[in-house]
């Protein structure tokens, strides 16, 4: 009953940690609310796109008759902005005011924001009152499925049996050992073979982090593989045979050492998802380096 409970625990420390990443990642639509006429309106503006199309920045319509202009440009630059104007089109919860963005090479990023024109005058969007408030959107290159669903649920397993590996430690909840090494070895396949795999399709790049550059992701990654391979080196191998059971078999030093780890991920995990990854240095493109030459670590 006790290492179901745990198993429990872990799963639901599993999905806060990624609804928590879904939420706050800097790829993730940027929602926000306006109000006319008194009436609210929710909106979800897109902040990543593929380079097969021009990304659709769209909200809904305040009001019948209401219009407004998207205004952008590349990041970072000193570019002048454009202005477009916003045109009416159907979504699936009733009219709603689009613009689209140029397609950029991978990794290049373009930020943006939006002008109403409503009753009450000029409003801002994201932010009204803030005229330099911009929302920044990235383009990447489409990543094959399989691999990408592969990666995402190798990491998702990893931190499942990581938390579990924790509470284990914590709570005597026995098999740390095994939990540890499980979850080193799907750190190495989802994040050090699958991860950079991914990157180097959607960016150009299999790897941005040290020493390389500042990526948070892969540094974020780079940190919890090195704890969890302490841990593991501490915890001795699989299958060792020792005096006790259970977490007491590894002795003190293991156990601090897996809960360690645990917390550090737990930590990593609260740093959102894409923080200063891969962005297309506009300035090199610009003086004649190819796109996927010029890629670097991102303000963001």
């Amino acid at each position: 009953m006790r290492s179901i409970l745990l198993w429990v625990a872990a799963f639901v420390f599993m999905a806060a940690a990624s609804v928590y990443q879904r939420a706050t990642g800097p790829t993730y639509p940027k929602r926000g609310e306006i109000v006319v006429a008194g009436e609210s309106y929710r909106y979800a503006l897109v902040r990543s796109q593929e380079t097969t199309a021009q990304a659709r920045v769209a909200l809904p319509q305040p009001g019948p008759g209401t219009g407004g202009f998207l205004v952008y440009r590349r990041y970072p630059t000193e570019d002048d902005f454009t202005t477009a104007p916003l045109v009416v089109e159907e979504g699936e919860d009733g009219s709603e005011l689009a613009g689209y963005l140029p397609v950029q090479p991978a990794a290049g990023k373009i930020e943006y924001r939006l002008e109403l024109d409503v009753p009450e005058g000029r409003l801002l969007v994201p932010k009204a009152g803030v005229e330099d408030e911009t929302i920044v959107l990235r383009y990447k290159d489409p990543v094959p499925g399989a691999l990408l669903a592969s990666h995402v649920i190798a990491m998702f397993f990893t931190v499942l049996v990581g938390m579990r590996a924790g509470l284990g430690a914590v709570f005597s909840g026995g098999g740390v050992r095994l939990a540890a090494w499980t979850t080193l070895a799907g750190m190495t396949t989802g994040g050090l073979i699958l991860g950079p795999l991914v990157q180097k399709y959607a960016f150009g790049a299999y790897w941005t982090g040290f020493p390389l550059g500042y990526d948070l992701t892969d540094n974020k990654l780079l940190v919890m593989w090195a704890v969890w391979l302490v841990a593991c080196l501490v915890l001795g191998l699989p299958g060792r045979r020792t005096s006790g059971a259970g977490v007491r078999a590894a002795g003190a030093a293991g156990r601090v050492a897996v809960l360690a780890a645990a917390l550090v991920m737990t930590v990593v995990y609260l740093i959102p998802h894409s923080m200063r990854g891969s962005e297309l240095d506009y300035g090199r493109v610009d003086q004649g380096t190819p796109p996927s030459e010029a890629v670097g670590t991102g303000r963001i």
